[in-house]
C-alpha cells in the first residue's frame, strides 16, 4: 500500500524504557491495536542534540530516494530545509544509478548508496527516508539498516515509517505516520509503539513524521538539534513558517463525507499541465506544487524548461526537464514562474488556484490530505 491511499501522528515519553519493556509494551498495543492519542501528552519532541563524530565540522545528512519511484515533497522538503540552513553537508542519494522519478517529475541525484558509501565509509550522521512506491525494496533496506549500525539517526518522512518499520529498526520505539495508515500499520507492525495526532516522533535514535506538511518542522527540529533554538527560527522564518513544535491534531484532517466524491485512485488526469522550471527554482516551491496538482487527480504535470538539459536548483538537486517551452508537444495549460520567496507561499498559490480552476472541493481534498491548516 504507498501514500496514496493512507496517513497517521503520535508521541509520549518513554525514552528511559529498556528495550524489552519497550517491546512488551508494542506487543500489547498491538492486541488492542490500539494507537497512542499524543495529543493527551503535554511534552512536545525534542530530537537529541547532535553529538560531533569522525572530526567532522558539520553533520552529514543524506536523503534516499527510490529510482522506481519516490514521493516528491517528502523527498524535496527535507534537502531543501537542510541545504538552506548551511547546518550540516547534504547529499541526495539515489539506490540505484540513474534518474529517480518524482511523481510527477524527474530528478538526477548527487550519489548511488556505492558511490555514498564509498566517499563516507563512516557513514551519515541523518538519513531521511521519504516515501516511495515500494516499501519493502531489498537494496533500499539493506542501506538504510548499514546506515543505522553505523550510529546514524533515522528519520522517516509520512509513509516512509513503512520503510523503516520493515528494517525492524521502529520495533521497540515509538513511531508515527501519515494519518491514513493507521490500523493498516498496527497490524503490519505490532512491535512498533505507534502514535497518532503529532507532526514527529522522536525516540532515540529513530525519527518520524506525520503526513507531507509534517517534513517542514520535523526538518526544522533537526535544525534546532543541530544548532539551536535561534537557527531553527531563523530557518522557519525563512521557508514560511511559524514554528516547529511536534503538537499536533492529525485527526482534524481525516476525510470527510462531503468530500466523497472526488476522483478516484484511478482516475485517469484529464489536464496537462506545465510547470516552468530554471536553474535556481527553489526545491521546496518546486516540490508543493507539482505534488498539490498531482493530488487533485485532474492533471498530469510536466517539468518545461528553454531545453531539456539538466537544472540545478537553488540547493543543488538537478530537474531533468520534460518539455521545451514552445516545443512540438504542448500542454494544456502551463503555470506562472514559481515564486521562491518562502517556500511555504507555494502551496498557498497552488491551492488558490486549484480552488478556482477545479473547485473549492479539489483544493480541500488536497489540503485535507496534505494535513495543511492553512486551508481545511
Amino acid at each position: 500500500m504507498n501514500r496514496r491511499t493512507a496517513i497517521v501522528t503520535a508521541a509520549v515519553t518513554l525514552g528511559g524504557l529498556a528495550l524489552g519493556t519497550r517491546a512488551a509494551i508494542a506487543q500489547q498495543a498491538a492486541k488492542t491495536t490500539a494507537l497512542f492519542d499524543a495529543s493527551k501528552n503535554p511534552s512536545p519532541e525534542k530530537i537529541a542534540p547532535y553529538q560531533a563524530r569522525f572530526g567532522r565540522t558539520k553533520p552529514l545528512v543524506a536523503i534516499v530516494g527510490l529510482n522506481e519511484g519516490t514521493i516528491i515533497s517528502d523527498f524535496c522538503i527535507p534537502f531543501g530545509v537542510m541545504a538552506r540552513s548551511g547546518v550540516a553537508d547534504v547529499v541526495s542519494v539515489s539506490v540505484r544509478p540513474g534518474p529517480v522519478k518524482m511523481q510527477p517529475l524527474t530528478f538526477q541525484l548527487q550519489a548511488t548508496v556505492d558511490e555514498f558509501d564509498e566517499r563516507h565509509p563512516e557513514g551519515a550522521d541523518y538519513i531521511f527516508v521519504p516515501a516511495v512506491e515500494n516499501d519493502n525494496d531489498p537494496g533500499l533496506l539493506q542501506w538504510i539498516k548499514a546506515q543505522a549500525g553505523k550510529g546514524c539517526t533515522v528519520i522517516s518522512i509520512c509513509y516512509g515509517a513503512m520503510v523503516v518499520a520493515n528494517t525492524g529498526l521502529f520495533d521497540g520505539h515509538r513511531a508515527t505516520s501519515h494519518y491514513s495508515n493507521e490500523s493498516m500499520r498496527v497490524t503490519r507492525f505490532p512491535n512498533v509503539m505507534w502514535q497518532k495526532n503529532i507532526r514527529y516522533v522522536a525516540d532515540g535514535k529513530v525519527v518520524s513524521s506525520a503526513g507531507v506538511s509534517a517534513s517542514m518542522p520535523t526538518s526544522i527540529a533537526l535544525v534546532e538539534a543541530i544548532a539551536g533554538p535561534a537557527k531553527a527560527a531563523q530557518v522557519a522564518r525563512d521557508v514560511g513558517i511559524d514554528g516547529w513544535s511536534s503538537k499536533h491534531d492529525s485527526d482534524a484532517f481525516q476525510s470527510d463525507p462531503g468530500n466523497a466524491d472526488m476522483p478516484g485512485r484511478d482516475a485517469k488526469p484529464q489536464v496537462t499541465l506545465g510547470i516552468p522550471v530554471k536553474v535556481g527554482d527553489d526545491e521546496i516551491a518546486l516540490a508543493l506544487t507539482a505534488e498539490s496538482y498531482s493530488r487533485t487527480g485532474n492533471t498530469m504535470a510536466f517539468a518545461v524548461a528553454a531545453s531539456k538539459a539538466p537544472l540545478r536548483l537553488a540547493h543543488g538537486l538537478v530537474v531533468l526537464p520534460d518539455l521545451v517551452a514552445g516545443g512540438p508537444k504542448s500542454v494544456d495549460r502551463t503555470l506562472a514562474p514559481l515564486e521562491a520567496h518562502q517556500a511555504t507561499r507555494a502551496l498557498d498559490i497552488a491551492l488558490a488556484d486549484i480552488s478556482k480552476t477545479y473547485g473549492p472541493k479539489a483544493a480541500r481534498n488536497v489540503a485535507l490530505f496534505m494535513e495543511y491548516p492553512g486551508l481545511k
